[in-house]
């Protein structure tokens, strides 16, 4: 009996053991976080940082204004990176010479005078004079206004300037105040003091020799403007090409890409195109072509994927209907499956008889 009772307590003591130690054990395991609840929490924290950047987003647009600018100029966007835009030639510019020119008091703006490519052997060696008499030699002249983001060293910007070179055109390419190596902060009004200064500045210099403004995406704003400042002195430019035009800034905002992520946002008008316009950011090319009576060339390529073709469509009708010609108004269209997008209709191998064809239409 008595060994049987003490067989009872070891036992016993034994079990309690084993009890414990398995409570231990579990207690040891359940304190340790699992692989995918870890992961989990990480997720969970990802969404709420970007549900609070989302939210803010339209918040600190309002508040601070000057965000809104830097979005829709992108001036601080020096592409391409590491290029001195001093020296031309480095991009295949062999036959362009680089200047800076005073538009205001504080204001130096980064210019490139690229000659026509059959003046390409004589051009090497010559100084700025040089370049300067030369655009009184009877030949077109076409100031070049580009776009928001980058310099006049961008590729697509580039590749236009060898394409109107070698189709006989003198081109002024300018970086606005603020772009690239021109200094002061860009501004509507800003901008478009400086393209004035720019085509005075030709005129000057041009003798008899046609001028045109090509404006390129905010570029075409800038062309607009500058050619409606121009009637009112009353002085018509001799020819306007806008690519890739938008009606107006608040209009073109609202479809660009990065709107999608805020089309369905609850008071998306008043956060971000009501903050442009009362920044005074309105580049309102559809009401400038009312006002407009030079003759008015218009590209668009039907891919667009920043400005809708449809707004150019607007303006050509806006156009033709304020200057009461079909004459004075042109739209060439780009096929979508080209896939020239946005910035690529220089690549296009009809593009050099359309300029062609319309830089004859001007002469007197």
């Amino acid at each position: 009996i008595k060994r049987l009772r003490m067989r009872k307590r070891t036992g016993d003591r034994d079990s309690k053991k084993q009890k414990t130690a398995g409570d231990e054990a579990g207690v040891s395991s359940s304190a340790q976080p699992r692989p995918r609840s870890r992961l989990l929490w990480w997720v969970k924290r990802g969404l709420l940082v970007v549900c609070v950047i989302y939210v803010s987003v339209p918040f600190m647009m309002r508040l601070f204004p000057d965000i809104i600018k830097h979005l829709v100029y992108s001036h601080r966007v020096s592409v391409p990176f590491f290029v001195n835009l001093s020296q031309p030639a480095d991009l295949y510019l062999n036959h362009t010479v680089n200047m800076y020119l005073k538009s205001e008091q504080g204001i130096s703006l980064g210019v490139w005078h690229t000659v026509p490519e059959s003046q390409w052997k004589e051009a090497q060696g010559k100084d700025l004079e040089w370049y300067q008499d030369s655009l009184g030699a009877g030949i077109p002249i076409i100031i070049y206004l580009h776009g928001n983001g980058g310099t006049r060293a961008a590729s697509h910007r580039v590749g236009l300037i060898h394409v109107l070179s070698a189709i006989g055109c003198h081109v002024l390419a300018l970086d606005y105040r603020g772009f690239g190596d021109s200094t002061g902060e860009p501004t509507e009004v800003g901008l478009t003091t400086d393209t004035l200064y720019l085509y005075q500045w030709v005129k000057a210099r041009s003798g008899s020799s046609l001028v045109v403004l090509w404006g390129h995406s905010l570029g075409t704003g800038v062309a607009t403007n500058t050619a409606v400042k121009l009637i009112e002195q009353g002085i018509v430019v001799d020819g306007v090409i806008i690519e890739g035009a938008y009606t107006n800034i608040r209009q073109g905002g609202a479809h660009h890409p990065f709107a999608w992520f805020y089309r369905k946002f609850p008071g998306f008008e008043y956060f971000f195109l009501d903050t442009m316009a009362e920044n005074n950011i309105i580049f309102p090319n559809d009401e400038n072509l009312k006002r407009m009576k030079s003759r008015l060339l218009i590209l668009h390529a039907e891919d667009d994927h920043i400005v809708p073709i449809h707004m150019a469509q607007q303006l050509y009708e806006i156009a033709q209907s304020a200057q009461n010609s079909e004459n004075q108004v042109k739209m060439i269209p780009f096929a979508g499956s080209l896939g020239y997008h946005h910035n690529g209709l220089y690549k296009d191998p009809h593009l050099p008889g359309i300029i062609r064809e319309f830089v004859h239409t001007l002469a007197p």
